[in-house]
């Protein structure tokens, strides 16, 4: 097992669920799941106390922390219970937001069950939930006491929505680590087949970046901007689409690099080799979604501050770059798009 700790909070990469009590706090404790993890999961989830919440993207709402909120007070909870999240990123991300404003704070902590969550959703303590369609527009900061990264926990993953979680180790490399990109294109099928030392190696890397930027960035003013990389125009996509958030984030990040490359900032065979391990990772590459439909979701981006965009862009593999642009001028920028 591997410690990384950010503000207080203990990521353990190859941990075991079956150590988690070692890790609670004494007194009471309440889980939050969803049906799929917790026929999974029996064991612990039978240990305390649990509230269900039903599984899907449509259900990151209000109306489920409506739901929880109640349940809570049906458990009698008060401000001493330690909430625990079994499950992927929507179970995380709806754990911390509601344990941050039950009672006005509680503590909580996640077992994360998915890549994707591994790597990104319960690791630098975002929370929230989606409003009227749009991702994550409302939402809070605040940091679990831990988060449990099983690599076991994938065993049981569809590989739809396993694979769907390299899109944001993919994001991570791109942002920071061109050699973490190289380890990626060269052990891609160790990674399909779960073998448990390349995906250990893989979230924890994954995490360490992010660990790092959030460090430095914790509320996103400026650094942490580029963990956004490709998911101005993922969130874009989904809100138009029925692919996965990982889905969505892989052709993000092709979308994000051939502006970069329209824009002189990153090289034609960048971008390939960037769609190539995409694809062998079994991700989608490009979306039928016409510019007019993408440009107006994107309008609606958290990261629009006035008639601006912080659009992340890649400078070749293993950098980013952070802009401010004009909404006139987002709208040139997207035109230039390119399809395959």
């Amino acid at each position: 097992m591997k410690e990384i700790t950010l503000h207080g909070s203990r990521v353990l990469v190859g941990e075991s669920v079956e150590n988690i009590k070692k890790h609670l706090p004494q007194q009471q404790v309440v889980i939050i799941t969803e049906p799929n993890v917790r026929k999974h999961f029996g064991a612990l989830c039978s240990a305390f106390p649990c509230v269900e919440i039903p599984g899907g993207e449509a259900h990151k709402t209000l109306k489920t922390i409506d739901f929880i909120s109640s349940q809570l007070i049906d458990l009698q909870v008060d401000r001493k219970t330690f909430l625990l999240g079994v499950g992927g990123g929507i179970v995380c991300d709806v754990t911390g937001f509601v344990a941050s404003i039950f009672m006005r704070g509680c503590k909580f902590g996640f077992v994360s069950t998915t890549l994707l969550s591994q790597v990104d959703a319960s690791v630098g303590g975002k929370n929230g939930v989606n409003f009227e369609g749009y991702k994550n527009m409302l939402g809070v900061f605040a940091q679990p006491q831990f988060v449990i990264c099983d690599p076991k926990s994938f065993a049981t993953l569809p590989q739809k929505e396993f694979v769907a979680g390299f899109s944001e180790i993919v994001k991570a490399a791109m942002i920071a680590d061109a050699s973490l990109f190289d380890f990626i294109e060269k052990n891609a099928e160790k990674a399909l087949q779960k073998n448990a030392e390349t995906l250990q190696h893989l979230v924890y890397e994954s995490v360490k970046i992010k660990a790092n930027i959030v460090a430095i960035d914790e509320r996103e003013q400026g650094e942490r901007r580029k963990l956004n990389l490709g998911h101005t125009f993922a969130h874009a996509i989904e809100k138009n689409s029925t692919l996965m958030h990982g889905e969505a984030v892989s052709v993000g990040l092709c979308l994000a690099a051939q502006v970069s490359v329209n824009l002189g900032l990153m090289k034609n065979e960048e971008l390939e080799r960037v769609k190539n391990i995409l694809r062998k990772l079994q991700l989608p590459t490009e979306t039928n979604i016409s510019l007019p439909v993408l440009f107006s979701a994107m309008l609606k981006d958290k990261k629009k501050s006035g008639d601006s965009l912080h659009l992340i862009l890649p400078v070749g593999i293993g950098n980013c770059e952070v802009r401010e642009v004009k909404l006139t001028e987002l709208e040139n920028i997207v035109s230039t798009i390119n399809g395959e």
